[in-house]
């Protein structure tokens, strides 16, 4: 291959459980990918990470920049054909100003570079129905930032979201082309210690951590299609301007549960099975903001439609028992389960 040839792509958030993903699915696909971090002392971590799918050698390179900083991202979108907005803060409070001048940061400095296409990492949470059961939503549906029940991380991912598709209807925007990629409930391998809360509810299941399942439940993606979709929407004509879902089949929590007791046998001695009062879980979130943000999903069924993405692309998520499992068989390889 003509290595001048190959076009460079850029990740933001390379540390990250979903960066780490779409950098070893850009590599498998011969790009160069750089990747930015926060501290560049955790390359080596990322590299280790990368390396479990993919080998990286000279076509990774890693730059410092932070969402709440200026400094850095001009240089970290230089020569770059495509952008990969993965970075997002995920604390459960103060979300909204890093997502929401991180992704402004990114687009300027994108358009300035003459960047041919952003891809956006948002949220399903972006795109929750008021009336849980009106059906699945789609991505027409977008989330009432001020709804009451609506928690800091849903309002970020909408309003950071809102705030992309506003920068793209500006003459700032240039030639740029915008899609961004909603995912569900994130599930699949882990390449390091660095992966999502949601992976890590399956990590607390398997390590005893959960003696009784709260009644909530999400739709499911798997890591590896994710990492997949995002790769299909950067270059693919007809994913310009596009929100696209990423999501497989819901499930419950005790379903979860159900399965990794099922599957694993002795490995899931630990995981209990037994059901946690409501009152009980709204009560503690009195006192836990993270337990007061599973609280309001208590009960409901908020279901999505990855109809969008089958139609443009032929993207369908493998079956989400699946990627609970090997989430599951990953953790306890990697020892942290």
């Amino acid at each position: 291959m003509d290595e001048t040839a190959v076009e460079t792509a850029l990740v933001t958030g390379g540390s990250g459980y979903v960066g780490s993903w779409v950098i070893a699915a850009l590599l498998q696909r011969g790009y160069r990918v750089r990747a930015t971090l926060r501290d560049l002392k955790r390359e080596p971590e990322v590299r280790d990470a990368v390396a479990r799918v993919v080998q990286a050698d000279h076509r990774l390179d890693f730059v410092q920049a932070d969402l709440l900083a200026d400094q850095g991202w001009d240089a970290a979108v230089e020569g770059c054909a495509y952008v990969m907005h993965v970075a997002s803060p995920m604390q459960v409070r103060d979300n909204v100003r890093p997502a929401r001048e991180g992704v402004l940061r990114v687009l300027q400095a994108s358009a300035r570079a003459g960047v041919k296409r952003v891809v956006v990492t948002s949220s399903s949470a972006a795109a929750s129905p008021a009336d849980p059961a009106a059906g699945p939503a789609d991505e027409t549906v977008w989330t009432d930032p001020d709804a009451k029940g609506v928690n800091d991380y849903g309002r970020s991912k909408t309003l950071a979201e809102r705030d992309a598709w506003a920068f793209m209807a500006t003459p700032a925007s240039g030639g740029m082309t915008l899609a961004t990629i909603l995912p569900v409930f994130i599930q699949g391998p882990v390449l390091g210690a660095d992966y999502s809360r949601s992976v890590g509810i399956v990590a607390d299941m398997l390590n005893g951590k959960m003696p009784l399942i709260p009644r909530i439940g999400f739709n499911v993606v798997d890591i590896r299609d994710l990492a997949d979709l995002h790769v299909q929407a950067m270059t693919a004509p007809q994913a310009a301007g596009q929100r696209i879902i990423a999501s497989s089949e819901f499930l419950w929590f005790s379903d979860m549960a159900r399965i990794l007791k099922a599957e694993l046998g002795p490995a899931a001695a630990k995981v209990s099975v037994r059901a946690a009062p409501d009152l009980m879980i709204r009560l503690v979130g009195l006192f836990n903001p993270e337990i007061r943000t599973l609280a309001m999903s208590l009960g409901k069924r908020r279901e999505v439609s990855a109809a969008k993405a089958d139609r443009l692309f032929g993207w369908r998520g493998r079956p989400a028992t699946d990627a609970v499992l090997d989430a599951a068989r990953s953790l306890m390889d990697a020892g942290y389960a």
